[in-house]
């Protein structure tokens, strides 16, 4: 299945990297580590005001595995730790070690660099298409606020 990869030190722990294909799984000797980096998952989660279930299609797993991993019945691996920061803008470094600031402070850049780089792959009758539905958001959203929305036809 994977190979072990020699034994890292942390301070006051060991840890196993088992090494597969494509990513590793942290493997604490002692189990306070991974506590810490599951309350810290919880901990973001929270920050950002957010269900499992909602959470977990950000990082495209099923709420049940996330739930696992919180609850320490998975182990954490470095795919799901980079999905987590890339798509939420959290720092890896609070993340694995809880050092830090929670967020990287250039979420909002890292936000619109995605934003444009699923822009530029679509054909440009699409692009128009997408910037006509965010100017009917943002018309919508002004409207809503001015109270010329009713409150039953406030978008969904």
């Amino acid at each position: 299945m994977g190979k072990t990869v020699p034994n890292q030190v942390i301070p006051g722990r060991k840890v196993r990297l088992l090494a597969f294909s494509w990513f590793f799984i942290y493997s604490d000797m002692g189990n306070d580590m991974t506590a810490a980096i599951q309350n810290r998952f919880i901990a973001v989660r929270e920050a950002l005001g957010m269900t499992q279930k909602d959470f977990c299609k950000g990082i495209h797993l099923s709420q049940s595995y996330y739930a696992q991993i919180e609850r320490g019945t998975r182990p954490i691996n470095d795919r799901i730790t980079a999905l987590i920061c890339s798509q939420y803008g959290v720092s890896k470094e609070y993340l694995l070690t809880g050092k830090g600031e929670m967020f990287s402070e250039n979420l909002v850049d890292m936000q619109l660099q995605q934003l444009l780089e699923i822009f530029n792959e679509l054909e440009p009758p699409f692009k128009e298409y997408i910037v006509n539905q965010i100017r009917q958001l943002v018309d919508a959203v002004k409207k809503q606020k001015d109270g010329s929305l009713p409150q039953s036809k406030k978008p969904s």
